[in-house]
């Protein structure tokens, strides 16, 4: 599988060892950057791997910043891409299963590069399920169509839970 990765310089020791491993287990890993640890700027890599990703030459995408939260912000501008922030080996898993994600983003002063490695793992390993799950995915295709930024539909009134105010 092609998989395209990229970070800003806080997250590239995290990129590296991530490339590495993909490359280790038979991946062609793209590398958009960065290539060292002087400032950049994280937004530039992010839309590399959005577009890479968005534009059919890699399959998945890997981001990497310090919080891991401005990338993901960024990747998910670019339309057809789903990148997901995850902190945990359970929720990498998750975002591939039910929301398909192609991006799966981590925040290098937040997680260990051990876990990132595991994260990767489990996420590559995971498959979308589809079925009610698919539909949201459609849902949100339909919100990046929408020119205004505004779902076209009117959103459902949300149920009352528990004790009201």
């Amino acid at each position: 599988m092609i998989i395209a990765v990229g970070s800003d310089h806080r997250g590239f020791g995290h990129k590296e060892r991530i490339a590495a491993l993909l490359a280790r287990e038979g991946h062609t890993v793209v590398d958009v950057g960065c290539h060292g640890t002087a400032s950049v700027d994280y937004p530039d890599f992010a839309l590399a791997v959005g577009r890479a990703v968005a534009g059919g030459r890699a399959a998945l995408g890997v981001l990497v910043c310090g919080s891991g939260i401005g990338v993901s912000i960024a990747a998910n501008k670019v339309r057809g891409v789903r990148a997901a922030l995850c902190c945990n080996e359970e929720m990498a898993a998750a975002t591939r299963r039910h929301n398909d994600a192609n991006v799966i983003c981590f925040g290098a002063d937040h997680t260990p590069v051990e876990l990132a490695e595991r994260m990767v793992q489990r996420w590559l390993g995971a498959e979308f399920e589809g079925g009610r799950h698919a539909g949201r995915i459609s849902k949100i295709a339909d919100i990046e169509k929408d020119a205004g930024g505004v779902a076209a539909a009117t959103p459902p009134t949300p149920e009352p839970r528990g004790e009201q105010a």
